[in-house]
C-alpha cells in the first residue's frame, strides 16, 4: 500500500522518520480495518508503538521505518526493516504488552504484529508492509 507523506524531513532526523512511519502505520492499520487503541504506550521494561484491535484481537504492533531514495528497489535487495525487530525486542514488547492488558482489563486474545515502512524521502511516499503474530 502507497502513502503520501504530507511534511518535509530531512532523511537525517531520525526521530521525526519515525514519528512520521508510526503516523503512517496508523494511517495503514486503520485502512485495513483495524481500530487504534493507544499509542506509544510506555512502561519501565519498554514501549509498544501502537496498541490497535481488529476481530475481537489486541494487537502490539512494533513500527521499523527506514528511510530510502528508492523504496521500489528495497524487496529486491532483500532488505526489510520489519527484520530488525530481533526476539529482545519482541520479549520486551510481551512484557509491556502484558501490563498493558492487566491496566486494562483486557479478556480477548492478543498479538504482537510488526509493520515495516518503508520512506521515501525524496519523492514524499512510503510502503508498508504488516506482518501478524510475530514470535520469539
Amino acid at each position: 500500500m502507497l502513502f503520501r507523506v504530507k511534511m518535509f524531513m530531512d532523511k537525517s532526523d531520525t526521530k521525526k522518520i519515525g514519528k512520521i512511519g508510526e503516523d503512517i502505520a496508523c494511517q495503514f492499520l486503520i485502512r485495513k480495518g483495524f481500530r487504534i487503541l493507544d499509542r506509544n504506550y510506555r512502561k519501565k521494561y519498554g514501549e509498544i508503538d501502537i496498541v490497535a484491535e481488529k476481530s475481537g484481537i489486541v494487537r502490539f504492533v512494533e513500527v521499523k521505518t527506514v528511510s530510502r531514495e528508492n523504496i521500489e528497489s528495497e524487496s529486491k535487495e532483500g532488505y526489510r526493516p520489519e527484520e530488525q525487530v530481533h526476539p529482545k525486542k519482541l520479549r520486551k514488547i510481551a512484557s509491556t504488552g502484558a501490563v498493558y492488558v492487566d491496566e486494562n482489563n483486557i479478556t480477548s486474545d492478543y498479538q504482537i504484529d510488526v509493520i515495516g515502512v518503508l520512506l521515501n524521502t525524496e519523492k514524499r511516499v512510503a510502503k508498508c508492509r504488516l506482518f501478524e503474530g510475530a514470535t520469539f
